[in-house]
């Protein structure tokens, strides 16, 4: 089962101005297109070649010796959630489960939006910033460079990319400020609400 980009849910400037259309340019188009490329040309011959992405990622997490597949396999995933965890006009308070949820987690969304900063900005390096499902409680973690919750076993909920790449052409070094313009704009609550389901 080969690995594939899958398409946008939205034209590559309907983010903008809070993620411009250069920046998914280089982001869906070279670099999500890189970790594709590569995990289909690791993945050759290989006995994991027809698994699907998350066997594939659940059984390669941790071994030294297929650091590589497993790095481009969950960076492919990684990336292909990312995408549907935003949309145009989104951001903002939520509605329906998920909101009832962060209530009774964190008694509020505003504490559940620090946090949430939190855990994305003091991710030290490259990696990824989640809100996770972990038997049936909320919670906000963080994974370094391709990691993702779906290897330890949580379901993931929401994720904001803090790899430089995802934000460095629109905001530089002033990752704290896309973090909040993401979550005040873009995040797809319907999608997240989705994925509780």
């Amino acid at each position: 089962m080969a690995i594939s980009l899958p398409n946008l849910p939205y034209a590559k400037g309907a983010l903008a101005p809070v993620i411009s259309a250069q920046t998914l340019e280089f982001h869906y188009g070279k670099h999500h297109k890189a970790y594709v490329d590569n995990a289909n040309k690791l993945l050759a011959g290989t006995a994991l070649e027809k698994e699907d992405l998350e066997t594939i990622i659940k059984k390669t997490f941790k071994n030294p010796a297929q650091a590589g597949i497993f790095n481009n396999a969950a960076q492919v995933w990684n990336h292909s959630f990312y995408w549907q965890c935003l949309k145009p006009g989104g951001g903002g308070t939520p509605k329906g489960a998920v909101a009832t949820m962060i209530d009774a987690v964190w008694g509020g969304y505003s504490k559940f939006v620090e946090e949430l900063k939190a855990a994305g900005a003091t991710q030290f390096g490259s990696g990824w910033a989640w809100l996770v499902l972990d038997n049936n409680r909320l919670k906000i973690t963080k994974t370094p460079n391709a990691e993702t919750p779906i290897a330890a076993g949580l379901k993931p909920l929401l994720t904001i990319d803090v790899w430089e790449h995802a934000y460095y052409l629109d905001y530089q070094n002033r990752r704290p400020d896309y973090l909040a313009a993401v979550i005040d704009k873009l995040i797809n609550w319907d999608f997240v609400n989705s994925a509780l389901a």
